[in-house]
């Protein structure tokens, strides 16, 4: 079959593309590598001649800041419609998120367009922020949340700016048209499944695809300090719970700096991120979270223990006995605690890590799930 993935916010397409392609399907994938992370695309269609030039990018920031305006989002038209024919007449089209583009809602309608136009069976992944799972979030129906510190401090609606205009007019209007035109949305994980329960058009959860193939499960044996990752992305500091990881750091730190070695990075691109994985023994991701986004199932693949959403509703989901990961919570006392559990006994460390391969390879295989999505896409056009 032919299939024509659209976007990229984690590898998450690339991994899916990489198991449809084991499965004997043509794929192609379409997007702009998701600004500083920069994942691979076959039809990259960024606005990078106007962001890659200084004196044409502070015009672009100029006339964003009068107009809301991105003339970038220009260039990713114009690239666009000369992939036209590329993009058309595909068996199967599955759009990372309903904004895709992420170019504004006027552009974003006209190239979403164009997709519904010239294909026949177009699917949605609810993955990332999108008007449904926000709207779910800010109803305050999960304990907590990425928009916890929002509802609790509502002086951050500034920081929540681009959370928010996924709540706005203009975003629903985007959801509704999408809404009419797919043929069903995938829940990516569990807090997404529970989001869009009983909602039009929602099929089965589908888990994330992870090559395990591509990445290497190393067992952890003592040797030294152990090694503790803390990845930051400034955009996503406060909503994912940055803050409570520093300062758990902070207290484990005084408490133990012959016996641990943190690793702070900021802001890096995916290939340079993903090095720091292999050197890791810990990795901090999310405290707001209540399933594994995919830099956390790529390091649990890797055999690494990493706090991260991994509590009650994911764990009857998965039906799982044994701990995969560390179900954090937005407590820097509970999550030092749990920190200081592990650095004290070193053989947890290790079994959490084959737990956490073998549920990758299990709930998540590439081959697999690439599977899944052709039965739902086939059982569902």
């Amino acid at each position: 079959m032919k299939i024509l993935l659209v976007g990229e916010y984690s590898r998450l397409h690339n991994s899916l593309k990489e198991g449809l392609i084991k499965n004997g399907h043509q794929v192609t994938l379409v997007g702009n590598g998701d600004v500083f992370k920069k994942y691979p695309v076959d039809i990259n269609i960024d606005g990078k001649s106007i962001k890659n030039n200084f004196l044409l990018n502070k015009v672009r920031h100029l006339i964003f800041k009068l107009t809301s305006v991105d003339i970038a989002s220009i260039e990713t038209f114009v690239r666009f419609k000369k992939n036209k024919k590329n993009l058309e007449n595909y068996d199967f089209v599955q759009l990372i998120n309903e904004t895709p583009f992420n170019i504004g809602s006027y552009f974003e309608k006209k190239l979403l367009t164009m997709l519904f136009r010239n294909n026949n069976n177009v699917f949605l992944l609810s993955c990332g922020d999108d008007y449904r799972y926000i709207s779910y979030l800010l109803s305050g129906k999960f304990p907590y949340s990425t928009v916890s510190p929002l509802l609790d401090n509502p002086t951050l609606k500034t920081a929540y700016q681009h959370t928010l205009k996924f709540v706005s007019e203009k975003q629903k209007k985007i959801h509704d048209f999408v809404f009419q035109n797919i043929k069903g949305v995938i829940p990516a994980s569990v807090e997404y499944s529970i989001a869009y329960e009983n909602t039009l058009k929602t099929l089965p959860l589908i888990p994330n695809p992870v090559n395990v193939d591509k990445i290497g499960f190393t067992p952890f044996i003592k040797n030294g300090k152990i090694k503790i990752l803390h990845g930051i992305n400034s955009a996503n500091y406060i909503k994912k719970g940055n803050r409570y990881f520093q300062e758990a750091l902070d207290i484990i730190t005084k408490k133990y700096p012959n016996k641990i070695e943190v690793i702070t990075t900021k802001d890096l691109a995916y290939k340079e991120y993903i090095k720091h994985f292999l050197s890791a023994h810990i990795i901090l991701d999310q405290a707001h979270a209540h399933d594994q986004g995919y830099n956390a199932l790529e390091a649990m693949a890797m055999g690494k223990v990493v706090f991260t959403g991994a509590g009650a509703a994911f764990k009857k989901h998965y039906a799982l006995k044994k701990i995969v990961a560390i179900d954090t919570i937005p407590d820097s006392a509970i999550i030092a605690e749990n920190l200081e559990q592990l650095i004290l006994n070193p053989n947890q460390i290790h079994e959490i890590g084959k737990n956490a391969r073998s549920f990758v390879e299990k709930e998540h295989h590439y081959i697999t799930i690439a599977e899944k999505y052709t039965e739902t896409w086939k059982a569902n056009s």
